[in-house]
């Protein structure tokens, strides 16, 4: 086919939608089913409801070729567990009495079962289930809810792609299951799930699948030569199979790099790549291995993880030099654009200039469809379309929002010195013992309490004028005086005040720096039906004033004990907002870093003894290639030095990570010099304690003992076993005991059982270390 040829053909995909609705649908109708508001059927038929809305308003829009499949009730990763019966030994019973509560038991746990352990999706805020696999693990296909998916599309009148995780990926995001050695590599089932993968292919063709996508963006990582040899295998394998759909191979979130002439070598029909930011470099090394002869290219040449508008002529250009290497070249977002807000035009409170600069999901499918229609047809069938486009993106660039010299010039000047504690961390942790005077085994919460109904009720009377500030403030300082209330009744050690007032750790801040730019209805699926507000960075970052210091010093003049200051970090304040693309990803750090510094020494002059500043996101935004990681590890970890290096030796700075892979940067966790950190550690069963004890960690360090993200209510014995595992790698004077997480989203009965036994295990525990 010739490249005109190929251009008068193109097309316009997307790999998957936002799942949760107009107005989070899903989300209301999944929590009423928990609680047992909802029917199994009603939930199934507002799902149902969903995937027809987001089909139609695709196929309105322009897509050719609708992805099904890829729509959860909880996450696509626990569902692909589920179509290939890798279902964990201590859920089988509940799956088998009840396949939708075993499967939101396998999410979630039961006061009796633990669930799976969760993790990032790659370097997104997306966490998905990680599957439990050993060398009994025995697969079998379920394609029940593939099938049904695409027959509901192709019932529509609609051509239907499935979207699966490929067989690869899956593998590569497992874990050993308890019980089996850690030594234990799932890929060494790939052999024995093929057949299921094929049958599960081979069902879907019966259903009148013509394309099946296989997504497989484990293969953009770093990939050992038998793992390259195992992807080879697992497509020359399902490419052979004789009664099956064309299969499309897709990958995002960076280059494939060495994994590329695999895939472009396997006997299937299509590639789908990302070429947007750094993984542009796909296009140089697709002309490298000879293009795609023969195959057709997906080009993700819309960014599908941020919401700025795309630049049409670049793109357009991209995709002309792509028509040459691929037998035809369709036109698609980067990935996935459920790690986008739904709709932009929702947004009525934002300035009309900056919304021109916004494209959301059905802004990008939009997009998607001009650029196919202008590869198709010629600039000349959307040439209005780039005379606005154009017009957009000078308006951005040249708005005085984006730039602001005093912040910039305050930034040039910092130094070295700027990002250093005065004191080493030995003398620091005399000062703050002395000062604090804690017992072994300190214990603390993370930071939020949990947000009630009356609480955000309250939010919502201010906005509505039915209550005024004065009223609101009192609600507030209630909140406050129940929660301490409750930490000094329940015997915890460092208090915190429950962060009452604020909405989310990130949408706070942001509503109180200048530069961001908060949003209404631009929810994103952070895990199950957990949305949050990202918000926009769109300018150059400062504070005008304290943040926080108000409320935190309010509930320190109700106690003796200590409470912390809580801050959001500035690389989280990145991983978890909408970057700004038009600058270095380091200096927007290094301009919220100067601002947060301003707070946090505002938080110890105001009289605050131990102050947080949260990274959960550290480990989650670090590169998927290792040759990226030295030069971002560099700028984050200063980052955070420079939100924290202006305080006092006595002044304790502790710091937060969660639900994430740690062991990849023990080093760089060392370098944020900060005095206590916590960490998930309940559901990996205290993994983290023992890489930092691996490391040789010399600080002291709270691995969780209580899963926040499950409904059940840990023991005092289960909490004090898994304090036990941890004091093997940490010495108990420098071991601290806490949940995993902030309980924002619990409820407090649950809050409250879950807290007494945590204090009554480490009682118990540091009665075990005084007699021995």
């Amino acid at each position: 086919m010739t490249a005109r040829t190929a251009a008068a053909a193109a097309e316009a995909t997307v790999y998957g939608y936002p799942r949760q609705g107009r107005h989070r649908e899903l989300k209301k109708a999944v929590e009423g089913y928990w609680k047992g508001r909802v029917t199994a059927e009603s939930l199934a038929a507002t799902a149902a409801d969903l995937r027809r809305a987001n089909w139609r308003q695709l196929a309105d829009a322009g897509v050719h070729e609708v992805p099904t499949g890829d729509f959860s009730y909880y996450d696509h990763v626990l569902d692909t567990s589920l179509m290939v019966g890798a279902v964990p030994h201590r859920h089988r019973a509940a799956v088998d009495a009840d396949r939708l509560d075993g499967y939101f038991a396998m999410a979630r746990g039961t006061q009796d079962v633990a669930p799976q352990e969760m993790t990032k999706w790659f370097d997104t805020n997306y966490h998905y289930l990680v599957p439990e696999l050993g060398p009994d693990t025995v697969f079998t296909a379920d394609s029940g809810k593939q099938v049904a998916e695409l027959r509901e599309a192709l019932a529509l009148g609609l051509a239907g792609r499935p979207v699966l995780v490929g067989p690869v990926t899956y593998l590569l995001l497992a874990k050993p299951a308890p019980g089996v050695a850690a030594d234990f590599e799932p890929l060494t089932l790939l052999d024995r799930l093929l057949p299921v993968y094929a049958e599960v292919i081979a069902d879907l063709r019966a259903a009148g699948a013509e394309w099946v996508q296989l997504d497989e963006p484990a293969l953009v990582q770093d990939r050992t030569p038998a793992e390259l040899n195992a992807a080879a295998r697992a497509y020359r394998d399902l490419g052979a199979l004789t009664d099956r759909p064309k299969l499309l191979l897709a990958s995002y979130f960076d280059r494939l790099g060495e994994a590329l002439p695999v895939l472009a070598k396997a006997p299937v029909e299509g590639l789908a790549l990302d070429f947007t930011g750094a993984t542009a470099g796909n296009l140089d090394d697709l002309a490298a291995v000879g293009g795609l002869p023969g195959k057709r290219l997906v080009a993700g040449v819309v960014n599908g993880r941020n919401i700025w508008i795309n630049d049409l002529e670049k793109s357009l250009s991209t995709l002309g030099t792509l028509l040459g290497l691929a037998d035809r070249v369709d036109v698609a977002a980067s990935c996935s654009l459920l790690h986008v807000p739904l709709d932009a035009t929702a947004e009525r409170d934002v300035d009309p200039q900056i919304l021109r600069w916004l494209a959301f999901a059905r802004q990008k499918t939009a997009e998607t469809v001009t650029l196919a229609r202008g590869l198709a047809r010629g600039t000349g069938a959307i040439t209005a379309e780039l005379a606005a486009n154009r017009a957009d993106l000078a308006s951005r660039a040249h708005s005085p929002i984006t730039h602001d010299p005093a912040v910039r010039a305050r930034a040039a000047a910092v130094t070295d010195a700027d990002g250093r504690r005065s004191a080493p961390y030995e003398e620091r942790t005399a000062a703050q013992r002395a000062r604090l005077g804690l017992p072994l085994l300190p214990t603390t919460t993370i930071g939020s309490f949990p947000q009630t109904a009356e609480l955000r009720a309250a939010r919502a009377d201010l906005r509505a004028g039915r209550i005024d500030a004065a009223g609101y403030d009192e609600r507030i300082r209630t909140e406050i005086r129940e929660v301490l209330a409750f930490q000094e009744k329940a015997g915890i050690d460092v208090l915190v005040h429950g962060e009452p007032e604020r909405n989310d750790m990130v949408q706070y801040f942001a509503e109180r720096l200048t530069g961001y730019l908060a949003t209404q209805h631009g929810w994103v699926q952070s895990y199950g039906t957990r949305y949050v507000r990202p918000p926009v960075l769109a300018g150059d970052i400062s504070r005008p004033q304290p943040m926080t210091v108000r409320w935190t010093s309010y509930a320190q003049s109700l106690t003796r004990q200590p409470v912390k200051g809580m801050l959001t970090g500035p690389v989280t304040m990145l991983a978890w907002s909408f970057v700004r693309d038009d600058q270095p990803l380091g200096d927007t750090a290094r301009q919220v870093a100067l601002a947060l510094r301003d707070e946090v020494n505002d938080l110890e002059a105001s009289g605050s003894s131990v102050i947080q500043v949260d990274e959960p996101a550290l480990r989650e935004t670090l590169p998927l290639r290792a040759a990226d990681r030295a030069e971002y590890l560099a700028w984050a970890t200063e980052s955070f030095r420079l939100s924290t290096g202006g305080v006092r030796p006595d002044t304790q700075i502790h710091t937060h990570m969660c639900y994430a892979e740690f062991g990849d940067i023990v080093r760089a966790i060392d370098d944020l010099d900060a005095d206590v950190i916590s960490l998930e550690a309940a559901r990996s069963h205290m993994q983290v304690a023992r890489e930092l004890a691996a490391h040789g960690y010399p600080r002291e360090a709270g691995p969780g003992v209580y899963d926040i993200h499950s409904p059940r209510v840990p023991s005092t014995e289960e909490v004090a076993a898994l304090l036990r595992e941890g004091l093997k790698a940490i010495p108990a004077d420098r071991l601290w005991v806490n949940p995993d997480c902030g309980l924002k989203t619990r409820a407090w009965p649950e809050t409250r059982a879950s807290l007494e036994n945590l204090v009554a295990a480490a009682r118990v525990v540091r009665g075990e270390l005084s007699g021995a």
